[in-house]
């Protein structure tokens, strides 16, 4: 059984992937090289950060609403699973509220929109949980969540891979972006090992 939702796992992960591909395909967005000698390469405008802070933000805002549906079923089942749940999730929003936070303050120099996109994102999982309770309780389940994560993990890996990188690598000339994305995925890998204590 467990190799049938591994299987169906990749299924979803592969499938967000190519929603956020076709949909990258489908409506026009000019994308960003990682040549130093590409005029385009130099733009550091405060327009084009704003962009991605604000991507960045709905990207993440879509995945913290069934997270918070996740954490609520889980200690509705298991106090014991839905607490340290909840810590983990709550461990790996410290990058994700970086990686909205950075670029929105920098372009803006706005402290309050910073804050603002930050906790409209925060918002989206407890959001999720009094939606999920409210409404959609009687429709989900762990095959739906399944999915769900599934599609909105590989829609945040193109993301971060056509947008985010490139937008980190044109700051710095050395191996900075790599070391932040080695950094993150280390606190990620982190939060998970806490989970399964």
């Amino acid at each position: 059984m467990s190799k049938i939702g591994f299987t169906w796992a990749t299924f979803a992960f592969l499938a967000g992937l190519l929603a956020i591909l076709l949909l990258d395909r489908l409506i026009p967005n000019p994308h960003e090289t990682l040549d130093v000698n590409d005029p385009k390469f130099q733009d550091k405008t405060q327009s084009y950060l704003k962009r991605i802070g604000l991507m960045s933000a709905f990207a993440i805002t879509a995945h913290n609403f069934p997270e918070g549906l996740a954490t609520f079923f889980a200690t509705l089942e298991s106090p014991t699973l839905g607490a340290p749940l909840a810590f983990a999730i709550a461990v790996h929003n410290i990058p994700e509220g970086i990686s909205i936070a950075a670029p929105i303050y920098f372009a803006t120099q706005n402290k309050r929109l910073t804050v603002l996109c930050c906790f409209i994102s925060g918002l989206a999982e407890p959001m999720g949980a009094i939606l999920g309770y409210v409404i959609l309780a009687p429709f989900l389940s762990p095959n739906a969540f399944g999915w769900v994560f599934g599609i909105i993990a590989g829609a945040m890996v193109f993301l971060a891979m056509d947008e985010l990188l490139p937008a980190a690598k044109r700051y710095f000339d050395g191996h900075e972006t790599v070391y932040g994305l080695v950094g993150g995925m280390g606190m990620i890998a982190i939060s998970l090992a806490l989970f399964n204590l």
